[in-house]
């Protein structure tokens, strides 16, 4: 524990003095003491067991990799390919505005990565005006990813683990100030400590609409990437370009994601008939 609490202090440092990224260097350089550790504090997490047709209810279809699993698991490749080129560890997910679909893209997303047995996932629902994930995945659990973010407490305490590899920290209701928390100056530091004690390969973070509410624009600067979830029909080029330049100006802009799409053409996709 006393080396694990020295990787924590390490990353807490680099995270102050560094900026967005600067954890990467602290969590990759832990011993391998450390990363039994961090395997010690996943199987802790309390394991989430969905009831029967929650994927199917939510449309999350990227767990089993079937007929609707290709596009998200295509979405994961390249994610993975710019992440792993550029050496980073964070990324945010976030939309125009609502009604894009950005949660649904951030859990299949992650459901998709938890199939990578080699890989480990965190999810986090940042969304703290609007959270969606209790209802969609009906968690019994009151997590608060907003009191994680806080340090009112830890995040073991607001988290379930899917499988061996995947974990998803969830907000049951709407935070009193999101905009607040999502801006707080321990923000940085949180992060760096949870990636510490929890060695990911990857951090997910599921944000608020960047056209609706000034939530997500801070906390931007604490991740490394961000891909922006567009409404086909719904967002405009306008509303596209606009999110663009306001990520570009806080981190790096890794892509849009078309959603809601009905007139994909044969090409797209398998075909596989199932």
């Amino acid at each position: 524990m006393e080396r694990l609490q020295a990787a924590i202090a390490r990353a807490r440092e680099a995270r102050i003095n560094g900026g967005a990224g600067a954890g990467e260097a602290a969590v990759r350089a832990l011993p391998v003491a450390d990363a039994m550790a961090g395997a010690d504090v996943w199987s802790a997490l309390p394991q989430y067991q969905p009831e029967r047709g929650v994927f199917e209810a939510a449309r999350l279809v990227s767990m089993t990799g079937g007929r609707d699993g290709p596009a998200f698991d295509v979405v994961r490749t390249k994610v993975l390919h710019q992440m792993k080129t550029n050496g980073w560890k964070r990324i945010a997910i976030t939309s125009p505005t609502a009604g894009c679909g950005k949660s649904t893209v951030s859990l299949n997303l992650g459901f998709s990565l938890s199939r990578q047995k080699d890989r480990r996932t965190i999810l986090c629902e940042a969304d703290l005006r609007r959270p969606s994930w209790t209802k969609m995945l009906r968690l019994k659990e009151r997590h608060s990813f907003a009191r994680v973010l806080t340090g009112e407490q830890p995040f073991s305490a607001n988290a379930l683990r899917y499988g061996q590899n995947f974990a998803l920290s969830s907000t049951f209701e709407a935070a009193r100030n999101p905009a607040e928390t999502l801006h707080g100056g321990v923000v940085p530091e949180i992060l760096a400590e949870i990636e510490a004690e929890y060695q990911p390969d990857i951090m997910i973070f599921d944000l608020p609409p960047l056209l609706v509410t000034d939530d997500a624009l801070a906390f931007l600067v604490n991740v490394d990437c961000a891909l922006l979830v567009a409404a086909a029909e719904t967002s405009t080029v306008g509303q596209i370009d606009n999110c663009e330049r306001e990520i570009a100006s806080r981190t790096n802009m890794m892509g849009v994601v078309l959603n809601k799409c009905r007139y994909a053409g044969a090409e797209y996709g398998y075909g596989y008939g199932y």
